[in-house]
């Protein structure tokens, strides 16, 4: 087995085991099953990160097998600096996840346990599959346990929530597979990837694609306007769900803009390149307004990732490199910013059952250690210099400049909102004095709690201080996928 296969297999085998382990006096069993998953899930993907070669754009580590010979469907997979990443990030979090729901989670643990094990390995698949039908049902199948863990394991209206969550996103997709299926009649029945980059498409038909597939992944990132599922998912979903969803999954969308939509109709991208910017541009400004009048404190958050996914579709649209590399940084930084600060929020739940604003003030009196996890990932969120946060805004902004000034302007205000509704936030929940009882009985956060915070802290001053080892491996990647993009595909 490949160690793509194994970056894929092995958490969703340890998933299906873990369902195995139905018994209610097995719980214990099934945690330390779950996190010794998830660690060799993230183990066995570190080899691909130390034997990747940086100076190749071609795919790296391989594999083919046929799937379904009739329609000539492969079970091919492959990564390069663009996906390597996102297969690291989506271990990593996995992990994290555990360990963050050790406590929390009580019923059906072996369910949501599982849940999260197989819906990492099918986040995984997404980001190496280089078979068009292949990456559609890892596409799809992440939608799955992604449904199950809001709809049993989410709030009071959780059922609403993981319905539109569903259809949402299964809607837009529909329109993707449309496409998928054109482009295998189009190249003589071919569902591999790289074929399709190369294959000659008229202009009407580029525009038909690119519309196909910016339905199925503009609901995913999601883009202005089709955002609105995500403040309802996010509130209803549990923590772990919110922190996988706001690092990862939102990921799979914004990764399908380059897997698909640029290389394979890059004459319709430039030609809506407009489009493509104005709606980034409106989800980073206007959206940014609206996360500053939220009451709860998931819904802040929620809004705010729209805000910042706006920055990485306007990185990609903008068709320089500095702006596709900045574009895929701030998608890991997202990543690793989103997880911390829906963990944070999950915390406080934890112990006061309110994700209100205005149920809190004075934390920072009862729980100083975790005030300090709350304010580093704050300012993470709102872009300070020496964060993850920072560096993929900052190379957007400077690539938006290059091509049009109003545009960086624009973008550069984002700062400015992210800066407001993170600090006025952590003002209002965190400083002063303490307002009522319930905030004076807190207790700081325990080892548990500190250990997982503590690697997300890490990961954000890593990645904020010293960013070339994640630009170093995507650098060629994106210099030939640029290259790709600036030549037509008119016949």
């Amino acid at each position: 087995m490949g160690l793509l296969s194994l970056a894929i297999w092995t958490p969703i085998i340890f998933g299906v085991v873990l369902l195995a382990m139905g018994r209610e006096d097995q719980v214990r069993t099934v945690r330390w099953v779950a996190l010794g998953g998830a660690v060799i899930s993230l183990l066995v993907t570190l080899p691909l990160y130390v034997l990747f070669d940086n100076s190749t754009a071609a795919m790296q580590f391989g594999e083919l097998s046929s799937w379904i010979d009739r329609f000539n469907i492969n079970y091919r997979l492959g990564v390069d600096g663009i996906s390597l990443w996102f297969v690291l990030l989506t271990a990593f979090i996995n992990v994290i996840v555990v360990i963050a729901s050790w406590e929390v989670i009580t019923k059906r643990v072996n369910q949501y346990m599982g849940a999260f094990m197989i819906l990492s390995g099918l986040m995984i698949g997404v980001f190496c599959a280089l078979d068009g039908m292949l990456f559609y049902v890892f596409f799809e199948a992440t939608l799955i346990p992604m449904y199950l863990i809001i709809g049993i394991w989410g709030g009071p209206n959780k059922i609403y929530a993981s319905f539109k969550f569903f259809l949402y996103t299964l809607l837009g997709s529909l329109l993707m597979l449309v496409a998928l299926i054109y482009l295998y009649v189009a190249s003589g029945g071919s569902f591999d990837l790289l074929t399709w980059h190369r294959l000659p498409l008229e202009g009407s038909t580029q525009t038909l694609l690119f519309f196909a597939f910016l339905a199925a992944f503009a609901v995913k990132v999601p883009m202005w306007p089709v955002h609105t599922w995500l403040p309802d998912v996010h509130v209803e979903a549990p923590t772990g769900g919110s922190a996988v969803l706001a690092a990862i999954m939102l990921k799979l969308g914004a990764y399908g803009f380059l897997r698909f939509s640029l290389p394979i109709a890059p004459d319709a991208s430039h030609e809506w390149a407009g489009l493509m910017i104005g709606l980034s541009l409106v989800a980073v400004v206007y959206v940014g307004l609206v996360t500053m009048v939220q009451k709860d404190m998931k819904k802040l958050v929620a809004y705010s990732s729209v805000a910042h996914m706006g920055f990485v579709t306007l990185g990609f649209f903008l068709f320089n490199g500095l702006g596709v590399s900045g574009g895929i940084v701030q998608m890991i930084a997202h990543g690793f910013v989103s997880a911390a600060m829906f963990l944070c929020i999950g915390v406080l739940y934890d112990r006061m059952h309110s994700r209100e604003i205005a149920a809190y003030g004075g934390v920072v009196n009862t729980m100083p250690k975790f005030a300090a996890f709350a304010l580093l990932f704050s300012m993470a969120n709102c872009g300070l210099p020496g964060t993850a946060g920072f560096v993929g805004e900052w190379m957007v902004i400077l690539a938006a400049v290059s091509v049009n000034f109003w545009v960086g302007m624009a973008a550069a205000s984002a700062l400015i909102f992210g800066a407001a509704y993170s600090l006025w936030m952590f003002k209002r929940v965190y400083l002063g004095p303490v307002v009522n009882e319930q905030v004076k009985h807190l207790t700081d956060i325990n080892t548990r709690e500190f250990f997982f915070l503590s690697l997300l802290a890490i990961a954000v001053l890593y990645m904020g201080v010293y960013p070339k080892p994640f630009t170093d491996v995507m650098d060629v990647s994106v210099t030939e996928l640029l290259k790709h993009v600036a030549q037509s595909k008119l016949p």
